[in-house]
C-alpha cells in the first residue's frame, strides 16, 4: 500500500506540457496573442488570437448556415404541400411521408458527428456535406426540367398521381439533402463553436452570444424560405425555387471556403466512444475493489499531448464507475505510461466523461415530447393555414407555408431580447456569466409551448366549426400559435443547442450536437407513430379518427389537447431531473510544471461550466 500511495504521489504532480503550451513570464506578451486550446490554423500552426477565430471567422460559418437553412426550410415546410396537391397523396400518407423525412434528416447527424468527432474533422465533413447538398438540389430542379422527370412525365397536362419516375428521383434528391444534412448541421455549429478559446474569459462570452445570434442567421433564413422561396415554388412552379435553392447554396459553399484562413481548426483523434468503454470495461474488471474515500488517490494525467479535451474534476455521482481509476499492485510502472491497458485503467477525467453522458440520457428522452410538440409546426399548422382564407389587401393570397415565417420572428425576437436585455441585466442580478443555467432556460421553453398546444386546439375547434358553416376562417387566427412556437424555441432549441454542445465530452462536440438534433429527428419519427396509434385508436368500434382524409374531416384540436397533457406530464419529471442534475465541472489551468524537479509554478482551480 505504501508503494501505491508512493507512486500515486509521483501521479499528483503534473507531467511536463508541450513545449509550445508552456508559459514562461518573459513570453507572456507573446503567449496572450496564442490560441492554447490544442486547435491549429490552415497551416498547422497555433492560431493567433487577433487574426482567427472568433466572430471575424464565425461570419464565414453563419453564412452557409443562412443559406442551407433557406434551402432547408424552403423544401421542409412547403413539403406537404408537394405531397398533397402533387404527388396526390391524402393528409395522413402525406404527414407520414413528411415527418418520416424530417426525422431521418435530424437523426442522421448522429452518423455524421461521429464521424467527424472520430476521422475526418469537421471542416472537412462541412465541406463534403455541402457538395452533396448542393447535388441533392439540383436533383430537385432536375425533376421540374426534364420532362422524363416531370410529375406527369412527357404528358403536357396534369395527372391525378405522379408517375412512380418522379416520384423515386424526387425521393433520392430528398434523402440526398437529409444525408447532406446529417454531416452538415452538428459539424457546423460545432465548428462555429470551436471559434471561441473556453480558456478566454471574453470569447467565452461571447461563444454564448454566439448560439443566439446563430438562431438568428437561422431564423432568418427560415423567413427567406418560407417566404420568398415558397412564394415562388406556389406561382411560378416549383422548379425556380429549387433552381435559387441550387444556386444560393452553391455561392455559399465557395464563401465558406474563402474563410479557411481565418479559421480554428481541431484534429480528429479516434473514435471518441472508445474511452468510454474503456471506463466501463475497467469498472467491471474491478467492481470487487472499494472505492477510496480520497478521489486524489485515483489515477489522473495531468499532460496536454494525450488528453483530448479539457481536465474533469470528480465527482460523487456513480461512484461504481471510479473503480476503472484506482491503481493496484503491480498494475503503474513509475517509470513510464505506456506498458498500462486501457481496458484496465482510466483516468479520473475519462471517468466524468462517461457519467456526463450517461447524466445526458435522461435529458435527452425527456426532450423527445418536447420534439413531438414542435414536429407539428411543419406538418398540422401548415395544412390548418391551407384550408383558411390567406387573402392580404383582397389580391394578395399568402401560402399556407408562408405562415411558417411567425415561428421564425417569434424566435428572432426571443433570441435578441434574451441577448440584448435580458442576459445582461440576469449577470448582473446573479453574477453567473450565463445569466440563468441551461436547464431552465429549456424549461422556459417547455411551458410557452403548453401554452401554444392549448392554443392550437381552441383555434382548430373553432375553425373547425366555422367550417362546418360553409364559412373560412382568416389564417392570422394562427397566429399566436406560430408566434408561440417561436418563442419558446428561442428559449428551448437555443438552451438544448448549448446543453449539448456544453455538457458533453470535448472530444464529443460534434455527436453532442448531433444529440440535440435528433432530438428533433425522434420527435418526428414519434409523431408519425402518434398520430398512426391515435388514428387507429378512435377508428375502433367504428368510430370516427381523429386524422381524417382533410381537415374537415379530422378533429386535430383533440390531438392537440392529447398533446398538451403529455408535454404538462412531461414538464414535472423535467422539473425533477433539472433540480438534481450536476453541471459539468472544469478543471482551469494556469499550473505549469518545471522540468527539472517536477515542482508546481502555477496552481489548479476548478470551474462549473
Amino acid at each position: 500500500m505504501q508503494k501505491i500511495q508512493k507512486e500515486m504521489g509521483e501521479l499528483s504532480t503534473p507531467e511536463i506540457p508541450l513545449k509550445k503550451f508552456q508559459v514562461e513570464e518573459e513570453d507572456e506578451d507573446v503567449t496572450k496573442s496564442q490560441v492554447l486550446d490544442s486547435s491549429y490554423d490552415y497551416k498547422g500552426r497555433i492560431p493567433r488570437r487577433a487574426s482567427t477565430g472568433s466572430w471575424k471567422a464565425s461570419f464565414f460559418i453563419i453564412a452557409i448556415e443562412f443559406s442551407e437553412r433557406l434551402s432547408y426550410f424552403g423544401i421542409a415546410t412547403n413539403l406537404i404541400t408537394y405531397m398533397t396537391k402533387v404527388m396526390h397523396q391524402d393528409l395522413k400518407t402525406a404527414a407520414s411521408s413528411v415527418n418520416l423525412w424530417s426525422g431521418v434528416t435530424t437523426v442522421m447527424p448522429l452518423l455524421g458527428g461521429f464521424l467527424a468527432d472520430a476521422y475526418t474533422g469537421r471542416y472537412f465533413m462541412i465541406l463534403f456535406s455541402a457538395i452533396i447538398y448542393v447535388l441533392g438540389l439540383g436533383l430537385f430542379t432536375m425533376t421540374q426540367y426534364v420532362p422524363s422527370l416531370k410529375p406527369c412525365g412527357k404528358t403536357p397536362n396534369t395527372c391525378d398521381h405522379a408517375s412512380k419516375v418522379h416520384e423515386v428521383v424526387f425521393f433520392i434528391a430528398a434523402y440526398l439533402v437529409a444525408l447532406a444534412t446529417g454531416g452538415h448541421k452538428p459539424c457546423l455549429e460545432s465548428f462555429g463553436a470551436d471559434q471561441f478559446d473556453d480558456n478566454h474569459s471574453e470569447e467565452r462570452k461571447q461563444k454564448m452570444s454566439f448560439f443566439n445570434w446563430w438562431n438568428v442567421a437561422l431564423c432568418s433564413g427560415l423567413f427567406f424560405g418560407v417566404t420568398l422561396i415558397v412564394y415562388l415554388q406556389d406561382n411560378f412552379g416549383w422548379g425556380v425555387g429549387f433552381f435559387i435553392q441550387t444556386i444560393t447554396m452553391g455561392v455559399s459553399v465557395l464563401i465558406f471556403v474563402l474563410g479557411r484562413p481565418f479559421y480554428r481548426y481541431r484534429s480528429a483523434r479516434g473514435s471518441p466512444l472508445t474511452p468510454l468503454l474503456h471506463v466501463f470495461v475497467a469498472a467491471i474488471a474491478k467492481r470487487n475493489l472499494h472505492c477510496p474515500s480520497d478521489s486524489s488517490m485515483l489515477y489522473e494525467v495531468y499532460n496536454t499531448e494525450k488528453l483530448q479535451g479539457r481536465h474533469l474534476s470528480h465527482t460523487n455521482r456513480l461512484r461504481f464507475l471510479d473503480k476503472a481509476a484506482i491503481i493496484e499492485d503491480g498494475e503503474y510502472n513509475g517509470a513510464t505510461r505506456k506498458n498500462q491497458s486501457p481496458w484496465r485503467l482510466a483516468t479520473v477525467t475519462q471517468v466524468e466523461e462517461l457519467k456526463l453522458i450517461i447524466n445526458i440520457i435522461p435529458i435527452w428522452l425527456n426532450c423527445l415530447v418536447f420534439g413531438i410538440g414542435i414536429a407539428q409546426g411543419s406538418t398540422f399548422f401548415i395544412k390548418q393555414g391551407s384550408a383558411m382564407d390567406r387573402r392580404v389587401f383582397k389580391h394578395f393570397e399568402i401560402p399556407p407555408a408562408s405562415v411558417y415565417t411567425l415561428t421564425a420572428l417569434g424566435m428572432i425576437a426571443s433570441v435578441f431580447f434574451y441577448d440584448k436585455v435580458l442576459l445582461p441585466y440576469l449577470r448582473r442580478a446573479t453574477g453567473n456569466e450565463r445569466g440563468i443555467n441551461i436547464l431552465t432556460r429549456i424549461g422556459i421553453g417547455m411551458v410557452i409551448l403548453i401554452i401554444s398546444m392549448m392554443i392550437s386546439a381552441l383555434v382548430e375547434r373553432k375553425r373547425l366549426t366555422i367550417a362546418l358553416q360553409g364559412k373560412m376562417m382568416n389564417v392570422f387566427w394562427l397566429a399566436p400559435q406560430f408566434l408561440l412556437i417561436g418563442i419558446g424555441d428561442g428559449f428551448s432549441l437555443v438552451g438544448m443547442q448549448e446543453y449539448f454542445y456544453d455538457q458533453v465530452p470535448d472530444s464529443m462536440r460534434s455527436l453532442g450536437l448531433a444529440f440535440y438534433l435528433s432530438v428533433i429527428g425522434v420527435g418526428s419519427f414519434l409523431s408519425t407513430f402518434l398520430i398512426n396509434i391515435v388514428d387507429y385508436v378512435t377508428e375502433l368500434k367504428g368510430g370516427k379518427g381523429w386524422i381524417g382524409k382533410d381537415l374537415n374531416h379530422s378533429r386535430l384540436d383533440y390531438f392537440y389537447w392529447l398533446l398538451m397533457i403529455m408535454v404538462v406530464l412531461n414538464m414535472c419529471v423535467f422539473v425533477f431531473l433539472a433540480k438534481n442534475y450536476k453541471y459539468k465541472n472544469v478543471h482551469r489551468s494556469t499550473a505549469v510544471s518545471d522540468s527539472c524537479n517536477g515542482e508546481k509554478t502555477g496552481e489548479m482551480h476548478m470551474a462549473s461550466v
